[in-house]
């Protein structure tokens, strides 16, 4: 979940060129459920993209005649990660990745983990390397996350690979970010000189967005929580990316008529029976009847998020 303007994310790879991105048929595939009714913006269909991607990795790992290996590391017994690492293989086996977790127990130390990540950076059976969330109590996240290997870091949170952005390097950036790029890209839009606004900051989610906007040429707005008139600002661009973690916080008077609007905020908030449900940072119903293309919540950027972290690891194992 991402809390209000400074959200953890996933993260991946930048190589926007690879053969794999999103060919003209797939992008209408992803798009044939697109309603008639005019009035309502168009879907952009998070599965149906993803599942292009994951289909050209098969065929890339099918020629390469090697193996690609994805090592992780997974520290404690926190369910939800364990839960996350057993899914996690199970969508590497689907497009043929070995995937090799270690555990280190709940009580390891700072430098327990620091030792064992630096060990996998000189392995060189290791190509393609990741550390699970959360890391105990007390344990720097940052500090531990540094200590990749750039050349190794699949999430793409090394903070040598998020500046490396900056200089437009293909160098590992945050899948999050990528998935949002890849995704307004599939939609037909220029983005030279048009205007986006990112909701939202954080270090590899808001801020990776809207430096990975900037190398397109598009007039950029990162936004924080104290943005005087958000609401007015929003609706002056083109483009609008939700990423604050703030339950459907943008509304349809947010939106300029014809926007291309991505959410990436996931929250559990309580439905109208009382049970919990999933909701963005945008209010959908409402913003669809406004919006040119919209991102669904679930179903959008998170598949989109998983296959560039696939694809991140295909291109460092076979590099």
């Amino acid at each position: 979940m991402h809390r209000a303007f400074g959200a953890a994310g996933v993260s991946c790879r930048l190589s926007l060129s690879t053969p794999e991105n999103l060919t003209s048929n797939a992008l209408c595939t992803a798009m044939s459920n697109a309603p008639a009714n005019t009035a309502a913006a168009r879907i952009i269909d998070g599965k149906v993209l993803s599942e292009t991607v994951r289909n050209s990795l098969r065929s890339r790992i099918a020629a390469a005649g090697r193996p690609v290996r994805l090592d992780a590391l997974l520290v404690g017994d926190d369910r939800a990660a364990g839960i996350y690492a057993m899914n996690q293989a199970s969508t590497c086996a689907e497009v043929g990745i070995e995937y090799v977790l270690h555990r280190l127990p709940a009580g390891a130390s700072a430098d327990d983990i620091a030792g064992r990540v630096l060990l996998l950076n000189v392995d060189d059976a290791v190509r393609a390397l990741m550390v699970h969330l959360p890391l105990p109590e007390g344990v720097d996240t940052e500090r531990i996350q540094s200590l990749i290997s750039p050349d190794k870091d699949v999430e793409g949170v090394n903070p040598a690979n998020i500046g490396n952005v900056v200089y437009g390097r293909r160098s590992l950036v945050p899948c999050t970010a990528l998935a949002t790029l890849e995704m307004i890209e599939s939609t037909g839009i220029q983005l030279r000189g048009k205007r986006c606004v990112v909701v939202g900051a954080s270090n590899i989610v808001g801020k990776p967005i809207a430096v990975l906007l900037m190398r397109t040429e598009a007039t950029v707005h990162s936004t924080n929580k104290f943005t005087p008139d958000l609401p007015a600002l929003c609706r002056t661009c083109d483009v609008v990316i939700a990423a604050c973690g703030v339950p459907q916080l943008l509304k349809a008077d947010w939106i300029k008529p014809g926007a291309v609007v991505i959410d990436v905020g996931i929250n559990r908030i309580d439905g109208p029976d009382g049970k919990k449900i999933t909701v963005g940072d945008v209010d959908f119903a409402a913003v669809r009847g406004v919006a040119g293309w919209i991102s669904p919540v679930p179903g959008g950027v998170g598949p989109m998020t998983v296959a560039m972290l696939l694809r991140n690891v295909v291109d460092a194992a076979l590099r």
